[in-house]
């Protein structure tokens, strides 16, 4: 099942913070690996910027070096290396004063007729009001360009606002790209084909049908690297605020009139505001500990942040409901969390129970689940009740009609192109359908910020859980509360 391939049309793209870790680690191997599949047209150019004072044969090759350590077995290889490195150029200047500006827009000013110009900010959110700012001021962005910023989209709903008004002070909404890479996974793409591409699906979908559902992303890696950062940030403002909540969207969202950008985005918006104030008592957080029963090498939590006294959660659940016609009664349990003992971004969708059993107590309660499994082993079990073989009366199984990507698939089931890939061949295209919108962005601000100020004014410390485990005790208890069981956290 070879993918058909549409090429973009010619762009310049400039990547400031072009020598960072995460050009050299996600966007510049994304673009050669779109390089190589043929998506680029021979005019493509693209521009690394940054402070440091290096040449273009030097970025070349720091980039070289990027997409080698990127590459795997059912990658492009590295013959084109060369080639893609012929479309690389390098400029230093600094975003906050006029250094370096005008070498940029002397080489953006060598190709007439002045193709799609992208500006990638892979930069702190500090730098975005200046590097827009500088955009404006040295004439190189028009009604055509495009920026592209990464996510924190501010700490809480004022400092998002404020980003938002800076952005929108240089650039329309149309020309802003937020970019949460979950959106641009496969199978976060394919909740959307499931749902509204199958008949089978959707008249189940409401809470007359569906018991509950669990959205869970376990991390085994810890915050090493993110010290700073995660310390003031935690797994709510990190992950639920943005990663989990575009799956809540994604997963009980209405169907839009059209895949189109902003019928989807109205969407996931409705969602975002039907959601109720989450209860104290429907709050589980957590902070990981030492190792599950004994010692070993790896640090705890404030050992890795420096931070003895640290009430940051490196782990939350949590308990929420959707006040509209679809979903009222349906109770949706979310959780994250790193150290955890596996990796796993997984959906289950628990139907319920038949409203009438005629083979009678001995054959025992059963209800259909489907579990899409987003990472690893990408793709899909719908469990199924079933006679179980053998004489002796009628007793029922639970069966699983599992269908794996990779093996569906094939070749393209085993490797499916990277989150970035997509996203940046969609912002060239101008199709914003994957990307955040602002109001979006300060919605989901509005429900996070009373949360977190909730559990600030009341002082709650997270519960230690074990390095390897699956969390907190009292995660389990906000499920057995209410007779359910969370679904387990593995591949």
């Amino acid at each position: 099942m070879a993918p058909r391939v549409i090429p973009v049309d010619p762009f310049d793209l400039v990547i400031f913070g072009g020598t960072g870790d995460l050009a050299q680690r996600k966007i510049l191997p994304a673009l050669y690996r779109r390089f190589c599949g043929g998506h680029f047209p021979e005019e493509v150019r693209i521009i690394g910027a940054a402070r440091a004072d290096i040449s273009t044969e030097d970025y070349r090759r720091l980039v070289a070096e990027g997409i080698k350590a990127t590459l795997n077995e059912h990658g492009p290889g590295t013959a084109g290396i060369p080639e893609f490195l012929r479309r690389v150029t390098y400029v230093s200047l600094d975003a906050r004063e006029d250094r370096g500006w005008e070498p940029l827009a002397a080489q953006l000013a060598e190709v007439e007729p002045r193709p799609i110009r992208v500006f990638y900010f892979s930069v702190g959110p500090g730098l975005f009001g200046p590097l827009a700012e500088r955009l404006h001021r040295h004439g190189l962005s028009d009604e055509d360009s495009r920026i592209v910023v990464e996510k924190p989209f501010g700490h809480d709903l004022q400092s998002a606002k404020a980003l938002n008004a800076t952005l929108a002070a240089h650039f329309t909404e149309n020309q802003i790209y937020r970019i949460d890479h979950y959106l641009g996974k496969e199978t976060v793409q394919n909740l959307m084909a499931i749902r509204f591409g199958n008949m089978l699906f959707e008249p189940l979908w409401n809470s007359q049908y569906v018991d509950h559902i669990q959205i869970t992303v376990a991390e085994t890696v810890g915050v090493a690297g993110r010290e700073e950062y995660y310390d003031r940030a935690g797994a709510m403002r990190d992950m639920m605020q943005n990663h989990l909540m575009q799956l809540l969207c994604l997963i009980a969202m209405e169907p839009p009139a059209k895949f189109d950008p902003d019928a989807v985005r109205d969407e996931k918006v409705k969602v975002i505001r039907a959601l109720d104030p989450v209860e104290p008592y429907h709050i589980v957080r957590g902070q990981y500990n030492a190792a599950a029963g004994g010692e070993g090498p790896d640090l705890t939590y404030r050992e890795t942040v420096g931070n003895p006294r640290s009430s940051t959660e490196s782990y939350i659940a949590l308990k929420t409901h959707i006040s509209n016609w679809r979903w009222a009664g349906t109770p949706f349990y979310l959780r994250t969390g790193k150290r955890l003992v596996a990796r796993s971004s997984v959906i289950n969708v628990l139907f319920k129970d038949a409203p009438h059993s005629i083979f009678g107590e001995e054959a025992g309660r059963h209800a259909n689940h489907l579990k899409i499994r987003l990472q690893p082993n990408e793709g899909i079990t719908l469990s199924v009740t079933i006679k179980e073989p053998g004489p002796g009366g009628m007793r029922l199984v639970d069966v699983p009609l599992d269908m794996s990507f990779a093996t569906a698939l094939g070749a393209d089931g085993k490797n499916p192109p990277d989150a970035y890939e997509r996203l940046i061949t969609d912002m060239i295209r101008g199709n914003q359908t994957l990307f955040m919108r602002g109001d979006e962005v300060t919605a989901a601000w509005a429900w996070t910020d009373p949360i977190i100020a909730g559990w600030q004014a009341r002082g709650d410390v997270p519960k230690p859980y074990d390095m390897g485990s699956t969390g907190p005790g009292d995660a389990d208890l906000l499920m057995r509360r209410d007779g359910r069981e969370w679904r387990g956290i593995n591949p």
